[in-house]
This record gives structure tokens, sequence and C-alpha cells, in this order.
């Protein structure tokens, strides 16, 4: 049997908390855990803006770069990218032919 002391979480419950959910802080301040499976498209005017697959729209603190790279972050923690092995797509020169 696993006992914890009242009111603290088991050591590993944060780490399983982040890695189904990514930590996002709407801009009065307040930190909250998103599920990355619903985000749809993330907008940057200049505040960044969330939508999700429900049709609802978040404004956070976070960049735009930033929500995108905890979301890769919560995808290797899904293990559909090993890390080390999300790289950008190479660019494609005007000269080269398909």
């Amino acid at each position: 049997m696993f006992l914890v002391p009242s009111g603290q979480p088991p050591p590993d419950t944060e780490r399983k908390v982040t890695t189904l959910m990514i930590k996002l802080t709407r801009l009065a301040g307040e930190a909250f855990l998103l599920n990355a499976e619903l985000i749809r498209y993330v907008e940057s005017r200049p505040d960044t803006f969330i939508t999700l697959t429900t049709g609802e729209r978040l404004v956070v603190q976070e960049s735009m770069d930033e929500v995108m790279l905890r979301t890769i972050e919560y995808q290797r923690n899904k293990h559909l990218f090993p890390r080390g092995e999300c790289t950008a797509a190479p660019a494609v020169s005007s000269t080269s032919r398909i």
C-alpha cells in the first residue's frame, strides 16, 4: 500500500499530469492545464490565441512558439516523436524540381 501525507499528491502525480496536459498561463496570471489534443490552431496577434477543436478560444501569456514547443513535448511524451528525431522540414529551394 502506498501512503502519502495528507494533502500531498503521490510523487509521480505532477509528472503524469504534465505528460497528459500542457501547463499554460492566462493573461491574468492564472496557471491552468490544457489537453494538447484539443488544440486546433494557435495565433499570435500580438497576444497568443489558442482555438480548440470545440470552438472555444483561449488567450495565454506564452508565445506561439512556446505553445508549440510544449505541444511537441506533449507528443514526445506520448512516444509519437522520440527525442532527437523531431526536426523542421528542410527548406525547398526555388530551383529544385519535384
